[in-house]
C-alpha cells in the first residue's frame, strides 16, 4: 500500500530523461488524465520501495513477479499465473537473476532477454520473450 503523500511540484527536482517516442506515447495513453510523468513517478517509487523493504516485511503488493525480490523463484507449478489482459504495457529488459514468466511460468535465466509487464494494478512482472512473439504472430 502506497503511504506517501503526493508532493507538490515545487518540492520536486527537475530531471531530464530521454525516452523513445513510442514509449512516451504509450505512457501517455496508459496514464490517462493523471499524465505520463505521474505514471513514471509511481512506477519508479514502486521499484524503489520493492528494493528497500526487507524481504521479511514485504506485503503482497510489494512482490515482483508474484514472488518477493531476493527470494528463490517458485517452481512453475507453484506460481499463480497472470492473464495477458492484466498487462497494460511491456518494457524490454535483461534479467540479472533467474526470473519466472508471470504468464507461462517459464524460467528466464540470468542475462537473457525478457519483458517487464506493467499490470493494471501497477506491478512490474517478468515476462518471457515468447509472450511477445506469440502476440506479434497473432496480428
Amino acid at each position: 500500500m502506497d503511504t506517501r503523500k503526493p508532493s507538490s511540484t515545487s518540492e520536486m527536482q527537475v530531471t531530464s530523461i530521454r525516452l523513445e517516442a513510442e514509449l512516451k506515447e504509450r505512457l501517455r495513453e496508459l496514464s490517462g488524465e493523471q499524465g505520463y510523468q505521474t505514471l513514471i513517478r509511481e512506477v519508479l517509487w514502486q521499484f524503489v520501495e520493492q528494493r528497500t523493504v526487507p524481504a521479511e516485511s514485504r506485503s503482497p503488493s510489494l512482490e515482483f513477479g508474484r514472488f518477493s525480490l531476493g527470494e528463490a523463484s517458485p517452481t512453475p507449478s507453484q506460481a499463480p499465473l497472470l492473464s495477458r489482459s492484466d498487462i497494460r504495457a511491456t518494457f524490454q529488459a535483461i534479467t540479472q537473476q533467474e526470473e519466472q514468466c508471470a504468464i507461462t511460468g517459464q524460467l528466464i535465466q540470468p542475462q537473457q532477454s525478457m519483458w517487464l509487464g506493467l499490470t493494471t494494478t501497477g506491478e512490474l512482472l517478468p515476462l518471457s520473450v515468447e509472450i511477445r512473439r506469440e502476440e506479434s504472430t497473432k496480428l
